[in-house]
């Protein structure tokens, strides 16, 4: 029996089976539950034969952030962002940098507790320009991210979305109406390692990818774990870069991060930095305007250049600005060519530091 300050929330996406099961049609799994089943995102579940969210208001932590750790790299950069999550995850990733979360089953994981107005308003007073759902999938949490998300608008916050972008088209429609920017987390481009690695599939990812582009006004921006001898092969890099330059455009930014060991992946070595440097090149040369290599210390990689004189717009040393040579439109200072992004004047300066912060907390004891 939950604890009375939990809160419980009904959900939209779902609908009954003629065989009596209940099926969740948020995301692509299209989980089939009986009654009191969970699916295997953990939090969503069928309860008095309805699906119901059961991580509405309660996380597994809040901490400031840059947003570059987002990582966004051109959306208010140098700003700080309140980040948080919840337990569970739509994926199953063998590689999760984030198991511990995202792949709880207790939900006392799930150790603070905080109203979307409380959430805005501890945004807005520790001086944070977004909200970011992260850490784990808000597809999964999405009636509590969008809440948060609104409740971040009446106080001039902004809402980012930290996502594998697994996420059927309805739920998807209604969602990013309430984001601001998002970063999309491209595992692979093969369907094999969709399927193997994640247990998942590539299609559906590259169909909110599409959406974000063709029908939104959400800055996106996309992020690959390069795990060796997995999804780094060259070839899986053409296809990629190949695929975003024809299908989205020369201006989406791309982050190469590195890996390192974890979860049930602990078999493959860390990514080495050459191997980021090296997909960089290939993006570049498909044309790729903006391609970023995270997780390493490279100050060229992830630094902005301008596309039009080939000069250093904005210098980045891990997650520190150094040069800003952007005008208050996001215009470079040398040749005038337009960056893309959301620019709001001179960067901000919150630099590298995290500070893990308490909203509201809930006795250890509680469930």
């Amino acid at each position: 029996m939950p604890a009375a300050s939990q809160t419980i929330v009904l959900t939209r996406y779902w609908h009954r089976l003629e065989d009596g099961r209940v099926q969740c049609d948020v995301c692509p799994r299209a989980c089939k539950l009986q009654e009191g089943q969970r699916g295997l995102c953990f939090v969503r579940g069928r309860e008095d034969d309805q699906i119901k969210l059961f991580s509405y208001g309660r996380s597994s932590g809040f901490c400031v952030d840059p947003v570059e750790k987002k990582p966004l790299n051109h959306f208010l950069p140098g700003t700080a962002v309140l980040s948080f999550g919840t337990a569970g995850c739509n994926l199953a990733c063998k590689f999760c940098q984030n198991w511990d979360m995202s792949k709880s089953r207790e939900m006392d994981t799930l150790a603070d507790a905080a109203t979307p107005a409380a959430l805005a308003a501890a945004a807005k007073s520790l001086g944070c320009a977004s909200l970011a759902f992260t850490y784990n999938d808000p597809v999964i949490f999405m009636e509590y991210a969008m809440d948060v998300a609104a409740a971040g608008h009446e106080l001039g916050v902004n809402a980012i979305a930290v996502t594998a972008g697994y996420m059927c088209l309805e739920p998807r429609l209604e969602f990013y109406r309430h984001m601001d920017a998002a970063n999309v987390d491209l595992k692979g481009f093969t369907e094999e390692f969709y399927w193997k690695i994640c247990g998942g599939h590539l299609a559906p990812v590259l169909d909110t990818l599409k959406y974000l582009k063709q029908e939104t006004r959400v800055w996106f921006e996309i992020t690959t774990l390069l795990i060796p001898g997995l999804n780094d092969s060259d070839a899986d890099i053409e296809s990629e870069t190949q695929w975003i330059m024809e299908n989205l455009g020369a201006d989406v930014p791309l982050h190469f991060s590195a890996y390192h060991p974890d979860y049930k992946l602990r078999d493959r070595p860390p990514t080495p930095a050459a191997t980021l440097m090296h997909a960089r090149s290939i993006a570049l040369n498909n044309g790729l305007h903006y391609c970023y290599t995270g997780n390493v210390h490279d100050r060229s990689g992830s630094s902005t250049w301008c596309p039009g004189c080939g000069g250093l717009v904005i210098e980045r040393d891990w997650y520190e600005l150094g040069a800003w040579n952007l005008d208050d439109d996001g215009h470079c200072l040398n040749c005038g060519t337009a960056i893309p992004g959301k620019f709001a004047g001179k960067p901000g300066h919150w630099g590298r530091q995290r500070m893990p912060v308490r909203v509201t907390p809930l006795p250890r004891d509680r469930v």
